[in-house]
C-alpha cells in the first residue's frame, strides 16, 4: 500500500485516519493542507473518485466567503478557486493509488490490500 493522508494538523478525522494506519502498522505519508494542499492532478484524480468537485467541499467550513464565492463563480473557474483555499476541501483526503476516500471511512480502508 502506498497511503497518502492530506489533511490538517487540527483536524479530529484527520488524527483518527493517523490512528488508524498506526495501529496497523501501515506506513503513510501526511500531507498538510495549510503548508502544500493538493496539486491539480491529485485534486482531480480524487474527485474523479469521488463522484466530482462538489463532493470535496466542506459545506461546513469556516470560510463562508470562499465557500460562496465557489457556488456562484463559473464551472471553469472552480477548481483554481479551490485550490488556492485548501481549507474548504473535505478531510481527510486518504490515497491509495487510484482509490481514494474523503473523510473518515475505517470501513473502505479496511478493505484495501
Amino acid at each position: 500500500m502506498n497511503i497518502q493522508i492530506f489533511g490538517t494538523k487540527k483536524c479530529s478525522d484527520t488524527r483518527k485516519a493517523e490512528r488508524f494506519f498506526k495501529e496497523r502498522g501501515i506506513k503513510f505519508q501526511f500531507v498538510d493542507m495549510k503548508e502544500k494542499g493538493m496539486s491539480k492532478g491529485e485534486f482531480n484524480s480524487v474527485a474523479g473518485a469521488n463522484g466530482g468537485i462538489d463532493n470535496m467541499i466542506d459545506t461546513n467550513s469556516k470560510d463562508k466567503d470562499t465557500l460562496l464565492m465557489i457556488q456562484y463563480i463559473a464551472e471553469e473557474d472552480k477548481l483554481e478557486k479551490i485550490l488556492e483555499n485548501p481549507q474548504v476541501i473535505k478531510t481527510p483526503v486518504v490515497r491509495n493509488g487510484k482509490q481514494s476516500t474523503i473523510g473518515y471511512q475505517p470501513e473502505i480502508w479496511k478493505k484495501w490490500n
